[in-house]
């Protein structure tokens, strides 16, 4: 094993994090491995919100062609920001063990506004999906944009006269800075594959593929098969509010999925269960469920409204 194989990662702490994980588990076996940090184009534009960059993979693309120009040999990313639809001549290698999966808000100074039917609170969230679950909740409230990495978004929240803003518990839990003044969002359904970290390399790489391949959890690997399943049916991507999350339990695949319009008030959502057996096509059958529905015309006032 005298290949030393380059682990391509972003440079924020968690992306870092993750790129520690996937190295961790290759020296556990013996692979001698070395960190590439490239930068994003995400992490340079902290100012237009996602949906309007209108660039599927913004995370992941940098990263993505520094593996096809062969500069590094495994990119490791949130599975939740990569397209459902791979470049050419990339594969995904392992999914890591899922971690957390549920959202948080973070608050100022208490969460007794929650209660307060007629204040009008300020939100802070990029994510089209945390926005229309909230205000269908809280129609009342204001929601703003909030970009960066996780500790920009920490620092900005401080800064702004806001009450509150949402992040994904395993953004802030993995590098240890959730605060005190945090709540889970039990009623809040993740994007598809959040919590989830995977590695993916160049098809033509067997090399990278067997090594990585001893790590892959099989059981987080069907669970995000089936959502990105969902999503990619739905024809989803940063721009539309689309929830999923399949857990599994003693051979039993549970299903939850949802689609909404951006400011919440139309939501179509579907609860399913099958044996892990069935569940290869889950996904898809849930978004085809949900489309006949209705959830085409929901997806296509989303599109005419961009």
């Amino acid at each position: 094993m005298d290949k030393i194989i380059r682990i391509g990662t972003r440079e924020s702490q968690l992306a870092l994090w993750q790129a520690h994980q996937v190295n961790d588990l290759l020296t556990a076996q013996g692979y001698k491995t070395t960190l590439v940090p490239i930068k994003s184009e995400g992490d340079i534009d902290l100012v237009t919100p996602l949906y309007e960059i209108g660039v599927q993979g913004i995370f992941t693309k940098s990263l993505d062609l520094a593996l096809l120009n062969n500069r590094i040999d495994i990119a490791v990313h949130s599975f939740k920001d990569v397209p459902t639809q791979l470049p050419q001549q990339i594969v995904q290698a392992a999914v890591l063990q899922r971690g957390p999966v549920k959202d948080l808000l973070v608050y100022k100074n208490s969460t007794a506004f929650l209660g307060e039917p007629g204040y009008v609170a300020n939100i802070a969230t990029s994510s089209v999906r945390r926005k229309a679950q909230w205000l269908r909740k809280y129609p009342q409230h204001q929601l703003h944009n909030l970009r960066g990495n996780v500790n920009t978004r920490l620092q900005k929240l401080a800064a702004e006269n806001w009450d509150g803003a949402i992040f994904a518990v395993a953004g802030l839990e993995r590098i240890n800075i959730r605060p005190a003044n945090s709540i889970d969002l039990d009623w809040m359904l993740p994007a598809p594959a959040q919590g989830a970290v995977v590695a993916v390399c160049r098809e033509d790489d067997a090399f990278c593929r067997e090594a990585c391949a001893a790590f892959n959890h099989a059981e987080t690997a069907l669970s995000t098969h089936i959502e990105r399943e969902f999503l990619r049916t739905l024809m989803g991507g940063c721009t539309t509010p689309i929830s999923a999350y399949a857990q599994i339990t003693n051979d039993t695949v549970h299903f939850r999925g949802e689609l909404c319009s951006l400011d919440g008030t139309q939501f179509l959502d579907i609860s399913r269960e099958v044996t892990v057996a069935q569940a290869q096509h889950l996904g898809k059958a849930a978004a085809e469920d949900i489309m006949a529905r209705g959830g085409d015309e929901i997806v296509a006032a989303i599109r005419n409204a961009g």
